[in-house]
């Protein structure tokens, strides 16, 4: 099993039928975006509370900045277990 990771069209069981490229994870940039929306996420919802706007404002901001730190921790888990991208 474990020579599987890292594989061209890993998660493709179509992989090489019908002359289709590989296809790749992009998991590199949903790193990056992941990191953008949890800063923009947590300064907004620091500005939101010092600002004093409705409660519900920084609340959704922070969740949204969660959102961000649990795919960043699916992401990073799946690029250290060996998957592409």
């Amino acid at each position: 099993m474990s020579d599987r990771k890292g594989r061209e069209g890993f998660h493709d069981p179509l992989a090489g039928i019908g002359g289709a490229a590989p296809a790749r994870s992009a998991l590199t940039l949903r790193i990056v975006l992941a990191t953008f929306g949890l800063l923009v996420c947590s300064a907004g919802a620091v500005a939101l509370w010092v600002a004093e706007a409705p409660i519900v404002l920084p609340v959704i901001a922070a969740l949204f900045a969660l959102v961000a730190v649990v795919d960043l921790a699916i992401v990073i888990s799946r690029k250290l277990h060996g998957e592409p991208g």
